[in-house]
């Protein structure tokens, strides 16, 4: 048996035992030699001077990233909904510790990352983090006073600086670990507005690498104000998109093109594109003529302000390699002019892999809503108003649906952690009701209390996480009633939709299951551990302890469970054996050989289940018997 640690992983001594494997030379006691590691790897690789994105605090902020904790998430099935059969996950607490909780049992298997995060507006600041620097260590830290007689050495102090600093490092730590979590073909998306974009791009360059930016996208929140400063309206704000890597692809229409397959053209299938351009005939008059169907003599003449995109000269040598297509020339073609044939193959040549793969412009279509919108959707299912601010449904449903699969058979995971009133947990229903795709959530919000004085307050919420389970439950609803209002309508033969998993098991932060003895056995005699009941704490319960384990294994958290009696005791069965716990008082051993008959992948029992040594290693053995290959655990 072993002994689970029940802390998050120490990414920095996961790094530096990395950097030893390749080159164990340059570590020793866990320290990285780098004059010798310099060496190895030659002193071109960092010259004495090179671009470097730096604020005060930057240091902390990457090694806040790193370094462990010992916590939990503790389940909440009362505040859940279909606990038992749902995989999303709402998670309340703050979000720098839950991504260090989720990193093993999601590490690579998120698909897609949508975050609203505060814009630092100077009134939206609620994360307190432990590295986040007061006036006085930030102005010691940025030379503003003089070590050795506290006198101020420049009156211009920066404070805005300080502002920008305390931003960064509230966001780094909490990218580098997103970051983990992505699939190799994932991506994030970020909302932010003109305040921190400079700061966020140059943060997601050494976050996510320069080379995997994707996209700055506009997204208009609004129609223009009069009253602004300098009379200019700031009607945009903007969607930061950074892949994994480059084997992330946007696309729409359900992943690839339609082509089409004809008796006149076998085994070339093809497409149709738009043959006119947004240049006008002043810009492109060699481009403003009348096309002519040679073959019927129908004339199409070019719109003055949306020329054709070829030449007179190119159009006559596309149409002898078989290039245009005319109205009337296929009767399932609904064409009012003149395109352009694109054959599969010229895809497939141009772009390898991702042939057929339509891609994703940054000119976000009218219909994605505004922040009126993203009011409107949250206010018509509360019937009040009582979040300030929401992106709309439309637009994150656009962003789903461009990055993730439709195919019942995959479970992409779509992942928010700044999830306000959960705009993104509503819109993965919502796509899901609509192509029948399988994809799953997880909502990540800090319990931020609410004013006393608003609406919200007024109606009984107390804190955010209580408006986004509520709107979670409320869209679930009216997805549901809506779906089962279309199925009753259907005609004879068509297939009825089925209600996408409106579900989502609420986990909740807290500090560790475990008592201080457990981590420190080497600090008490054997006489003292002899005298305490157990090294769990007593108000945890058995449920507690199962995803105390879970989390500590790197299992997911939104698997199937079960729970029966054997020979009196209860035992947990997780996903159908990868886990089987039984965290009893006293546990018989006609129930552990029956638990280690069913040979499960991992096992695990309550420490104070058992009075003796001598019983510990009988269990061990029944195990080694009966279950070699399953791997035991004692808490």
């Amino acid at each position: 048996m072993n002994k689970p640690k029940f802390e998050t992983s120490n990414l920095t001594a996961d790094n530096v035992a990395k950097i030893a494997e390749l080159f164990p030379g340059v570590v020793a006691e866990g320290k990285v030699n780098f004059d010798l590691l310099r060496s190895m790897l030659g002193e071109d690789v960092f010259g004495d001077e090179a671009y470097e994105f730096t604020w005060v605090g930057k240091r902390a902020a990457i090694a806040e990233a790193g370094r462990p904790i010992r916590k939990t998430l503790r389940p909440c099935a009362e505040e859940s909904r279909d606990w038992d059969t749902t995989e999303n996950l709402y998670i309340e607490g703050d979000n720098l510790d839950v991504l260090k909780l989720l990193q093993e049992s999601y590490l690579g298997k998120v698909k897609m990352i949508y975050i609203d995060p505060p814009y630092n507006t100077g009134n939206d600041f609620i994360y307190r983090d432990d590295f986040k620097q007061s006036r006085d260590e930030y102005d010691e830290e940025n030379g503003v006073y003089d070590e050795e007689n506290g006198d101020r050495l420049f009156r211009n102090t920066e404070t805005n600086g300080r502002f920008h600093s305390d931003w960064c490092s509230m966001i780094y730590p909490r990218l580098v670990l997103a970051r983990n979590m992505l699939r190799d073909d994932g991506v994030i998306f970020i909302s932010i507005d003109d305040g921190e974009i400079s700061q966020l791009r140059k943060l997601c360059d050494e976050v996510f690498g320069e080379e995997n930016f994707a996209a700055q996208i506009p997204w208009r929140k609004r129609t223009a104000k009069s009253d602004v400063p300098f009379g200019i309206s700031q009607d945009y704000e903007w969607i930061l998109c950074y892949a994994k890597s480059d084997k992330f692809v946007a696309c729409l229409e359900g992943g690839t093109r339609k082509y089409y397959e004809t008796d006149d053209l076998p085994g070339r299938p093809w497409r149709v594109h738009d043959l006119t351009t947004q240049r006008s005939a002043t810009e492109r008059p060699n481009s403003y003529f009348t096309m002519v169907n040679p073959k019927t003599g129908d004339e199409y003449p070019a719109n003055p302000q949306r020329t054709w995109a070829m030449t007179q000269e190119t159009f006559k040598k596309y149409y002898a390699e078989n290039r245009i297509v005319f109205p009337g020339d296929y009767d399932f073609l609904s064409i009012s002019k003149p395109a352009f044939r694109y054959f599969k193959e010229d895809d497939m040549a141009k772009a390898g892999d991702r042939f057929g793969y339509i891609p994703v412009s940054t000119n976000l279509p009218s219909d994605i809503g505004m922040t009126q919108d993203g009011t409107k959707d949250i206010d018509t299912l509360f019937g009040q108003k009582i979040f300030g601010f929401p992106k709309p449904v439309a637009l994150v449903k656009y962003l789903v649906k461009a990055t993730t699969a439709i195919s019942k058979d995959e479970r992409d995971i779509v992942l928010d952690f700044f999830s306000g009133s959960a705009t993104t947990a509503h819109a993965v229903m919502q796509i899901n009701a609509e192509d029948s795709g399988n994809r799953r959530f997880i909502m990540v919000q800090l319990p931020e209390t609410i004013d006393e004085k608003s609406e919200a307050y007024k109606a009984g919420y107390k804190n955010i996480c209580e408006i986004g389970k509520e709107r979670i439950h409320r869209a679930g609803d009216k997805i549901k009633e809506e779906m089962e209002s279309n199925n009753v309508q259907l005609k004879i033969g068509e297939e009825p939709k089925q209600v996408p998993d409106i579900g989502f098991r609420v986990l909740k932060l807290d500090d560790t299951n475990m008592t201080d003895v457990y981590y420190a056995a080497g600090e008490y005699t054997q006489d003292l551990i002899s005298m305490m009941e157990s090294n769990i704490k007593p108000d945890r319960t058995a449920l507690d302890l199962l995803y105390g384990c879970l989390l500590d294994w790197g299992l997911p958290l939104s698997m199937p469970h079960t729970q029966e009696e054997i020979d009196g005791f209860t035992v947990h069965t997780y996903n159908g054996g990868d886990l089987i716990a039984c965290f009893e008082e006293r546990v018989s051993e006609k129930a552990v050989r029956e638990i280690a008959s069913r040979q499960p992948l991992r096992a695990v029992f309550r420490d104070s289940s058992f009075t003796s040594s001598p019983e510990k290693i009988n269990v061990f053995e029944i195990f080694k018997l009966l279950a070699p290959n399953t791997n035991v655990r004692v808490i």
